[in-house]
């Protein structure tokens, strides 16, 4: 007996959204998902060799394109998006590997662990399993979004937002985490801090972290 015809793999969805005349943001999923980080950041690597593309930055499931409107118009390059999408992205090698220690004595740690139904120890314990990946680097100057954050520690955003966190705050919120790399607003749970400075104005690039890489926390002694 024959076998069945294998079924053809889905072509992957993408969503074309303009940004204004010379911009669009290329929208391959919606989920915290490393796979679709991948094909993020492949997709805008094979964009980047395009001489009508200005620049393109990979986010967590998207790419954002800078093109020349004299070169191509966004009809033309949001079909060419669709299909490069299509395109397996190659087997790359892991990103860099940043063990981060980091004192969990956060002022939010208590609280986000009462609400959480869990102790602190817990939350630490959870909080250092994964190896992390860096989804997108953004926001400020060195700050990246890491995750995905195990689904116990889940949750919103403060709702007030501080007027001032300090650099080397380690935060929660939603499903991913990060590490404030300048005293800045910031609206997520502190749960700790590292003497590990994530911008580095006088390097090229000036972020420790790249997209890709990944990121182990650990506990180190307080004080």
């Amino acid at each position: 007996m024959p076998a069945p015809p294998s079924k053809k793999p889905r072509a992957p969805r993408v969503r074309i959204h303009p940004l204004g005349d010379s911009a669009l943001l290329a929208e391959l999923g919606t989920k915290l998902d490393t796979a679709l980080n991948t094909r993020a950041i492949a997709l805008a690597d094979n964009l980047k060799k395009r001489r009508d593309v200005r620049q393109a930055v990979a986010a967590t499931a998207g790419v954002t394109v800078h093109f020349d409107p004299d070169l191509v118009t966004i009809t033309a390059l949001g079909a060419a998006i669709k299909r490069l999408a299509t395109k397996r992205p190659p087997v790359a090698e892991p990103g860099r590997l940043h063990r981060i220690p980091v004192a969990y004595d956060g002022e939010d740690l208590a609280d986000a662990a009462a609400t959480l139904g869990l102790s602190s120890e817990r939350v630490i314990e959870l909080h250092t399993r994964p190896i992390y990946r860096v989804f997108l680097v953004g926001f400020v100057p060195g700050w990246a979004y890491l995750g995905p954050l195990p689904e116990e520690l889940e949750l919103p955003r403060r709702s007030v937002p501080r007027t001032l966190v300090p650099a080397g705050a380690v935060a929660i919120a939603g499903r991913q985490t990060g590490i404030y790399p300048l005293a800045t607003p910031g609206g997520w749970h502190l749960i700790g801090r590292t003497t590990v400075k994530t911008f580095l104005p006088n390097s090229d690039p000036p972020c420790l972290f790249r997209a890709g890489d990944r990121v182990k926390f650990f506990a180190a002694p307080t004080g």
